[in-house]
């Protein structure tokens, strides 16, 4: 099927012209005794006019034909009309249309050449209605242009899969003829969307006098199709787009330099907060030292040695001594300031140096104040992963958390040397003093220890229940059991 052939005397005919682009009708050629002389403009066989079902003119070659390219195409009947509206829209657009133009050296064949009258460009307007890939599309496309005919594919498949790859737009049937319905755009301020649809004649006289031009876009498209890799817009669209990718860029700029001031200026006031921290930190570890110094003045010869053991009988004071020299490689032992308040209600344990090294199971509801700046920069350990636990919960609670957070370990083998909270809780204990395992205390001379609100506190036997016997619970550390009668807290 093709719609151009040459006659032997009036030249080059064209089939779906009125006057056959000679002068004369359809019926001079078309069911005549003997055969109009019209032969393939290709390979000079024989042709004969043809009309279709739906009154399609067109060109047929006769039987045996050669091996020729027109005849090979087997072109469908809607491939042809789409040829005939691209050709009839290119001439309503003021430019000369030929139809199935070949390039000298055979390389590509164009459905429609669109040229200018003056001979100033040539364009191909291919209709493409098979599937093909968007390689081989884009390969055909770079034949042309190498002969220096710039190319617009034409589709009006609802999703052909190659639109957007070359210059290309999908049309529509309306009403009023053929309209270019999808790859024609516009930009709105921040996104480019869809334009209404325009008659494929206006379209074509829009690209033949360079009022659009195929774009590749840099800003996604915001109409709900599919995004195309080249669409076909105005040029003060494209001047549009890239004034808004300056200001995008702009406003990012300045944002990131904003960022940036934030972010120094944070770390301006992290530095100084870090540096304020440490001094406040060494200062509170100096009155430490120093109140250890003191204490330990203040308790000489049988005096210290009996308060240095029952201070290390203590629960877990032996079990965090093993501990520092396991994980930490420090001999420690027990402070002799331990009803100081700094330490939070915990057991200082002390350096060689005589500097602490650390505070065992201090309280959270005693960590204040000079207690606070002491233990913020200090190892915390208790002796479960519970206790652990409930001081991190209950300290955060209390928004009494260093800016870097607690040092904290836990006695536990399964978990020792870790930091942070551990993931288990202990169970909650419902009397508020901790029972010893053991039985009761029978010692004659019981050396008691009571935890009255999480700090301990030394006590003696009494002959009267006490307001604080009759709440808590104290024991022995001598035998390790617990002591059910009478006591009141002692002046030691």
């Amino acid at each position: 099927m093709a719609f151009r052939a040459v006659h032997a005397e009036w030249g080059t005919v064209f089939s779906h012209l009125p006057d056959l682009g000679c002068g004369r009708a359809w019926e001079a050629v078309w069911k005549i005794r003997p055969p109009a002389p019209i032969t393939c403009v290709e390979c000079r066989h024989p042709m004969h006019p043809k009309t279709s079902e739906r009154g399609l003119r067109f060109f047929a070659h006769a039987p045996h034909a050669p091996d020729c390219e027109i005849a090979r195409q087997g072109e469908s009947e809607a491939h042809h009309l789409l040829k005939l509206e691209l050709a009839s829209a290119a001439r309503q657009a003021g430019a000369h249309a030929e139809l199935e133009v070949r390039a000298p050296d055979g390389s590509w064949r164009a459905d429609v050449l669109a040229s200018d009258p003056a001979g100033a460009w040539r364009m191909a307007l291919e209709a493409q209605l098979s599937p093909i890939t968007a390689a081989d599309i884009a390969e055909r496309t770079a034949r042309m242009d190498a002969h220096g005919v710039t190319c617009c594919w034409f589709s009006d498949r609802a999703r052909p899969p190659w639109l957007g790859t070359v210059p290309s737009v999908r049309l529509v049937a309306g009403d009023d003829g053929v309209a270019v319905a999808e790859g024609l755009v516009r930009f709105t301020g921040c996104s480019w969307q869809t334009a209404p649809q325009v008659p494929l004649a206006d379209f074509l006289r829009w690209v033949f006098t360079c009022q659009v031009f195929p774009h590749d876009p840099s800003v996604r498209l915001g109409y709900p199709q599919r995004q195309l890799a080249q669409v076909w817009t105005a040029l003060h669209y494209i001047r549009a787009e890239e004034a808004y990718l300056w200001r995008e860029e702009e406003r990012q700029r300045q944002a990131a330099e904003q960022r940036a001031r934030f972010e120094e200026r944070a770390d301006r006031r992290r530095a100084d907060a870090d540096r304020k921290n440490a001094a406040s930190r060494r200062a509170a570890l100096e009155r430490a030292a120093a109140g250890e110094i003191q204490a330990r003045r203040d308790n000489l010869g049988a005096a210290r040695a009996r308060l240095h053991d029952k201070l290390m009988r203590r629960p877990g004071v032996q079990q965090a001594v093993e501990h520092l020299a396991r994980e930490h490689h420090l001999t420690v032992t027990v402070g002799m300031s331990t009803t100081e308040t700094r330490w939070g209600g915990g057991t200082p344990l002390i350096g060689p140096d005589g500097t602490p090294a650390a505070v065992l199971s201090p309280a959270s509801g005693l960590v204040r104040g000079e207690a606070f700046r002491l233990l913020a920069g200090m190892l915390l350990l208790f002796e479960t992963a519970g206790e652990q636990q409930r001081f991190d919960r209950n300290t955060r609670r209390r928004r009494k958390v260093p800016i870097d957070g607690w040092r904290m370990e836990h006695l536990s083998e399964a978990t020792s040397g870790t930091t942070g909270t551990a993931a288990v809780p202990a169970p909650r204990r419902a009397h508020p003093g901790p029972r010893p395992s053991g039985g009761p205390c029978s010692c004659t001379k019981p050396e008691l220890t009571a935890v009255i609100m999480g700090q301990p506190h030394p006590a003696e036997p009494s002959e009267q229940m006490t307001p604080a016997s009759a709440v808590y619970t104290a024991s022995c550390h001598a035998c390790g059991g617990a002591y059910e009668k009478p006591w009141r807290r002692s002046a030691t």
